[in-house]
């Protein structure tokens, strides 16, 4: 069989984490520059440029200027979901996000002040906002299988999609909140970390309910003053 020579002559192809790498690169570059002058001021060959890269690599991962902020906004949630999957059974949420649950992990300060500015900056953009929006949306399907499967419930059942909306929505608010906040007040960030143990509890305990709790207590996951 003959050899592809577009393959044999071209650079050998990139790993899956130098590909993250150089997104999460390209998305600092854009976050930066729609801080410095606007979304509207920023074109796709001024972020290309500040990334080093060509823009037909930019046009390949990402579909539109504004989306070239998804990785580095997918961190607010990536983490999250990454602390919930490592729940472990028969823990109480609650303890276990305050545990183990902090905003970013541990990014750099500029990292956390990008995601924030471009949190704020969802509310006066509607392409940004849709991009937050859409994060989230993926989020939701993985706190509804981790829920499911501490409620010995499917991931589709209504009870286990409405925790996970409701968690979801409790992350959103929190984080936009935290943005909102953290913009004139330094010691936000530290306070996040309460506020947002709070939401999340009175987020699933608005769904408490007696058939919720005999899921709950066949797995005996959920403790029943927590979530």
């Amino acid at each position: 069989m003959p050899q592809d020579v577009g393959a044999r002559r071209g650079r050998p192809p990139i790993s899956d984490e130098q590909r993250r790498e150089q997104r999460l690169a390209i998305s600092r570059q854009a976050v930066r520059l729609f801080r410095e002058q606007g979304v509207a001021a920023t074109s796709g060959e001024q972020i290309a440029r500040a990334a080093g890269v060509s823009e037909r690599t930019l046009w390949r991962w990402f579909r539109t200027k504004e989306a070239c902020v998804e990785p580095l906004l997918s961190r607010a949630t990536e983490d999250f979901q990454a602390v919930l999957r490592s729940w472990p059974p028969g823990a109480d949420l609650g303890e276990h996000l305050r545990a183990e649950y902090a905003f970013l992990g541990a990014p750099s300060a500029a990292d956390v002040a990008d995601v924030l500015a471009v949190i704020r900056m969802t509310r006066d953009e509607p392409v940004l906002r849709a991009v937050w929006l859409v994060l989230h949306e993926r989020a939701e399907t993985t706190l509804a299988e981790v829920l499911g499967e501490r409620l010995g419930l499917p991931a589709d059942d209504l009870r286990v999609r409405l925790r996970a909306a409701a968690v979801n929505a409790a992350l959103r608010v929190a984080t936009e909140d935290l943005a909102r906040t953290a913009a004139d007040d330094p010691g936000a960030a530290r306070r996040h970390h309460a506020e947002f143990d709070a939401a999340m509890r009175a987020a699933l305990r608005a769904f408490d309910g007696p058939d919720v709790h005999r899921a709950s207590a066949r797995s005996g996951d959920l403790a029943h003053d927590g979530v």
